[in-house]
């Protein structure tokens, strides 16, 4: 009888273990946060595309939660990755835009844009930074962009990251002095996932952060002969016709499949949060993102909407969509709540969880999205007047805000307003500045609220390049 009662203890205590294991894994779940470089919205066979294949990324949609009006922080690379790992808008962190301020010619800018910051300031805490701090082991694959090395901002591992915008070459060697060269001919993307998965099974048994950042499919556009000869004998789209990006597109498919096929096989999608999305919308010339206006760079729809999938198995309902706006800001809190981390009061985050969105518990609050941009952009090579504002800039200084249906652009040069309603103009081609200036109004006044409490700079000191050539 004593003999029985003490095995009854053992087996209580083994269960009890077992539950607090169990609890703790709850506690810290792993996060796969798969960021693809100028990928953009309709660049997906799941979000439109009949000419790029991706079949690992359909069945991610078919196993997770697909968003329809996501957004980055910033039209391109550097100041939506400081909105990621920051959790905060354009203003707070300084980054607008890659290197210098002034784009473009001077004469054709009227005003003086605001410095542009194109480090991350040590000052922000990173989500890298958090999540380490409590337990977590934190990696960063891929493009950093932010800095010299990620392992000053809260990663403890850094493969390939560095201040670059691209790489030089997609084949090894690669001269990157954070990546060691491989086999000669290696393709970059093959050679992050294989870093990523080696990271992944030496981990599995511990609460880890993988930033998957991968270069691809950004300039140059280097794709797989193999692949490159198939696309060329497939019918091209309308918008969609660069048979080397598309090999691009399909490589980075089959490697995003690699790393999911490790997770499933170490038996991880329990307690993985995956995320899959974009830094930016798709470079214009290169994948038109039609009915979008424009693309990369630009803050009409094309620049900064973006595909965004979610998948954590048991907790995410499979095969569902949702058309709540959101940014890439939100993941930090979501982040922080999912890992049950609560951070110094002192933490300034402008985002919001995404746990009602995710979990169908709860009420996600209805809350306007903001983009400041107080300096200029060039316009790229092919760019004309029928896909954006003016056929010399990307972006001239202003803020754009979007609220439920409603999108108001505010430019400072000329106080211009241009006002869409999305629902029924996802394209941004009719005006209604004018038909409903209340509604114009009311989002203007949110817009100065907003850019007041985050001491959003503004413009407005004349360029006196541009006063010449206008007085001539």
């Amino acid at each position: 009888m004593i003999r029985d009662f003490s095995f009854f203890i053992i087996i209580l205590a083994l269960q009890f273990f077992t539950f607090r294991n169990d609890l703790n894994a709850q506690d810290k779940p792993n996060i796969v946060y798969i960021n693809i470089d100028d990928l953009g919205w309709t660049d997906l066979s799941c979000y439109g595309s009949t000419y790029y294949e991706t079949p690992n990324i359909d069945r991610l949609v078919s196993m997770g939660l697909k968003f329809t009006d996501a957004y980055a922080s910033a039209a391109n690379c550097a100041p939506s990755r400081a909105g990621l790992m920051s959790g905060q808008y354009g203003p707070r962190h300084g980054i607008y835009t890659v290197g210098t301020s002034e784009r473009g010619k001077s004469k054709d800018r009227k005003l003086i844009p605001v410095k542009n910051r194109t480090i991350l300031p040590d000052s922000v805490v990173t989500i890298a930074e958090t999540l380490r701090k409590a337990g977590y082991i934190t990696a960063s694959m891929g493009k950093w962009h932010l800095g010299q090395d990620s392992k000053t901002q809260g990663f403890d591992i850094n493969i390939g990251g560095n201040h670059a915008g691209h790489p030089k070459t997609y084949f090894s060697p690669y001269k990157n002095k954070n990546l060691e060269d491989g086999p000669i001919g290696e393709y970059l993307t093959d050679r992050l996932t294989n870093e990523g998965i080696s990271f992944i099974e030496s981990n599995k048994g511990n609460p880890f952060f993988l930033y998957m950042t991968y270069y691809t499919v950004h300039t140059p556009i280097q794709g797989k002969q193999d692949l490159i000869e198939k696309y060329r004998k497939k019918p091209i789209s309308k918008y969609h016709k660069n048979t080397t990006y598309a090999a691009m597109v399909e490589a980075m498919d089959r490697n995003v499949g690699r790393l999911i096929n490790t997770l499933e096989k170490l038996d991880l999608t329990k307690n993985t949060m995956i995320i899959f999305t974009s830094d930016n919308g798709g470079l214009f010339t290169v994948s038109e993102q039609f009915p979008l206006k424009y693309g990369k760079g630009s803050y009409y729809e094309g620049g900064v909407r973006i595909p965004l999938i979610v998948r954590w198995d048991g907790r995410i309902k499979p095969n569902t969509i949702s058309k709540i706006p959101v940014m890439n800001i939100d993941f930090y809190p979501t982040f922080l709540e999912v890992a049950n981390i609560h951070p110094d009061k002192e933490l300034i985050l402008d985002g919001e969880s995404l746990s009602p969105i995710l979990f169908g518990k709860g009420q996600f609050i209805n809350r306007p999205l903001f983009w400041h941009f107080p300096i200029y952009l060039e316009a790229s090579r092919g760019y004309n007047e029928k896909t954006g504002r003016d056929p010399l800039f990307r972006t001239r200084p202003g803020t754009t805000i979007r609220y439920g249906k409603w999108k108001l652009h505010h430019y400072f040069e000329d106080n211009d307003i241009e006002l869409y309603d999305l629902q029924k103009d996802i394209s941004e081609n009719n005006d209604l500045a004018k038909a409903e200036p209340k509604k114009a109004k009311e989002l203007l006044k949110m817009m100065n609220n907003w850019r007041a409490r985050t001491q959003a700079p503004v413009p407005k000191q004349l360029n006196p390049d541009f006063i010449k050539l206008l007085n001539k």
